[in-house]
């Protein structure tokens, strides 16, 4: 039975006692012990059978493009009973196509309107705190790093992210169908067919440190990153939320993640469960390895290969701003663990991010906000995919 290994270790106790990890729980109000640890360790060794099956039935007998196009359709026109498809087929469309009884749909709306009305700062708070903060954990790489991630590119695996991110917050992004049910729908099956490959073509894999690949504790601590984390972030760049919209968020990742096979019983409903769960997942985690070091210089010198910016003194520029912000949102102790380049004058551009904020928050409606920020996510996200479209990024 696995054990909570590392919660005497410096890196645990840092983070908890003096880090981020102490201030989520000032945030959230969570009592963190370890009274439910068993209840949720076995799930470090717990998948997605369902999503497994349909890739070995659908992916595994034919080519990939053919396979991606029969999903395709099943996503767009929905499955039902009758249909001649494989079974596996049907257990996951059943599940997906079935809006659960718990499901809000105007809580859905107000996660969709935060995301989008703290515009830029989403972009930051996913990037420089919940991404590269996430690198930390060095087992929960392991899948990128097997399946050589790293070769790929930054750039790449930044673009495939924010796709993601941004068509799951949109209005009704999630319905049955639409955009946001796609990717998610997508990103199971891309994560199905990565683990078949692991297990199939990486005999080191080590199960009993690291969990099964892709195992759904890890991805339970995944989305806690786009929930608690992200919220967390928002909050350190000085905007505020309400009641709400911080329940929206919760709702809306806890409805993506439902859709991506994660068992209900690991998506949190609001913060306090959210720390509360992420500090039992943090106890088999160890601090930042080598892999570690190289995702996260991988993702800082994104800036720098990518060809947005015209010009070598804007993308240095650029790196420059990730880097402050880095150093602002993460644990000192994290940052020199990731090898995180020290820079001059490293507060001045959060701080200044903070005050005006405070100021853009009182002058234009939300309204306004919510309006601009979609405008300006969707235009980062158009330069993200035409640059990996049109370029040797693949």
């Amino acid at each position: 039975m696995i054990q909570p290994r590392f919660k005497d270790a410096p890196h645990f106790k840092d983070f908890w006692e003096s880090g981020n990890g102490k201030l989520l729980i000032e945030f959230s109000g969570a009592e963190v012990n370890f009274e439910k640890f068993e209840k949720f360790a076995p799930f470090f060794h717990h998948v997605d059978e369902v999503g497994d099956e349909v890739v070995k039935d659908v992916y595994f007998t034919k080519k990939f493009h053919e396979a991606s196009r029969e999903i395709e359709q099943y996503i767009r026109n929905g499955v039902s009973e009758t249909d001649s498809v494989p079974e596996s087929v049907k257990k996951l469309f059943t599940q997906t196509q079935r809006v659960p009884e718990w499901l809000d749909y105007n809580l859905l709306k107000s996660g969709a309107e935060l995301c989008m009305r703290s515009n830029l700062d989403s972009l930051i708070s996913l990037r420089d705190y919940c991404l590269i903060g996430g690198y930390d954990y060095a087992y929960l790489n392991k899948p990128l790093i097997v399946t050589e991630a790293l070769k790929k590119g930054a750039v790449k695996r930044l673009s495939e992210t924010l796709d993601f991110w941004v068509n799951a917050t949109r209005y009704n992004a999630l319905e049955v169908h639409a955009k946001g049910y796609e990717f998610a729908i997508k990103t199971r099956l891309i994560h199905s067919y990565a683990r078949l490959s692991i297990k199939k073509h990486y005999k080191d894999w080590d199960t009993e440190n690291w969990g099964e690949p892709i195992n759904s504790w890890d991805m339970m601590a995944t989305y806690i990153g786009f929930s608690l984390v992200f919220l967390h972030s928002l909050q350190k760049l000085g905007n505020s939320f309400s009641i709400e919209e911080e329940h929206g968020i919760f709702h809306l990742w806890k409805y993506v993640g439902y859709l991506l096979g994660i068992p209900e019983q690991l998506l949190p409903d609001n913060k306090k469960q959210a720390t509360e769960y992420f500090y039992l997942w943090t106890s088999v985690q160890p601090p930042s390895d080598k892999d570690s070091v190289l995702l996260a210089h991988s993702l800082l010198n994104e800036s720098l290969e990518n060809p947005i910016l015209k010009f070598e003194f804007q993308r240095k520029n650029l790196k420059y701003l990730h880097v402050c912000c880095t150093w602002f949102l993460l644990d000192d102790e994290v940052c020199k663990r990731l090898q995180i380049p020290e820079v001059p004058n490293k507060n001045l551009f959060p701080k200044s991010k903070i005050l005006f904020n405070k100021i853009y928050d009182r002058i234009i409606s939300r309204d306004a906000r919510i309006k601009r920020g979609n405008k300006d996510q969707m235009k980062v996200l158009e330069d993200y995919l035409n640059i990996t479209k049109n370029s040797n990024f693949h």
